[in-house]
């Protein structure tokens, strides 16, 4: 748990990949075309699953090793990154789901008065279509993606721009997220984290998250969990 001072709550910043939307089965398959064109077999969802939370970059070498801490030399990974990236382009959006709480969360929360944003280390060439095309965008006050910022999570660059485009600190403010890079981020910027079951986390457990004093606050099985929690929290602060 943060236990740095913390006002009202006025802002939920909300990540992407697996917390708003399931995006595996695009990632999975843009990923297992790249693999194709290197003349290598499909790597199943789950596995390719848990490559995903720091950035296209580090997915590209892990999905061509099939190792979560490979790398592959500098020409190999120019050539696999836009293969990757016209892969991705094309399927984007047409596998991923929104999760069943999100849209009714997201209205939740901003009919309560909170600001509300997304942050992701996914970039902006394939958030922008990706949250258009699953109708959130209009839900959402912000958006801060990785290239777009000095450095992406676990940094806490995303939730410092997006806090100043809000117009809130840091300290208002609760990061709803899905992994080790979201409580890392989170503890950096002095803001809360919430948790939800739904995401990735790198193949490790989330619940672990919990423990010890950088750890989330809470956590919940999914997104309606984290939507109560951030308005128990506010009208908490509003008292």
């Amino acid at each position: 748990m943060n236990t740095a001072p913390h006002g009202a709550l006025r802002a939920a910043l909300i990540d992407l990949d697996g917390t708003l939307m399931d995006t595996a089965p695009d990632i999975a398959a843009a990923t297992n075309r790249l693999r194709e064109d290197f003349g290598m077999t499909s790597l199943p969802e789950a596995r390719i699953a848990q490559f995903v939370g720091k950035g296209v970059d580090l997915l590209i070498h892990r999905a061509l090793t099939d190792d979560i801490n490979g790398q592959v030399d500098a020409e190999r990974f120019a050539q696999a990154r836009e293969s990757f990236r016209r892969h991705y382009s094309a399927i984007n959006g047409s596998l991923a789901v929104v999760f069943d709480p999100v849209p009714t969360g997201l209205t939740k929360l901003r009919e309560a008065g909170l600001r509300v944003g997304c942050v992701t280390n996914k970039h902006s060439e394939f958030t922008t279509p990706l949250l258009a095309r699953a109708g959130l965008r209009d839900l959402l006050d912000v958006v801060v993606t990785a290239d777009e910022v000095a450095h992406g999570k676990p940094h806490p660059d995303v939730i410092f721009e997006a806090c100043r485009r809000l117009g809130v600190s840091t300290q208002e403010t609760v990061l709803i997220g899905d992994s080790a890079n979201d409580v890392q981020a989170a503890h950096a910027a002095g803001s809360r984290c919430v948790l939800v079951e739904t995401g990735y986390n790198e193949g490790e457990p989330v619940h672990t998250l919990l423990e010890g004093e950088g750890g989330a606050d809470a956590l919940f099985p999914d997104f309606a969990g984290a939507t109560q929690w951030a308005l128990q929290a506010a009208r908490a602060g509003m008292a």
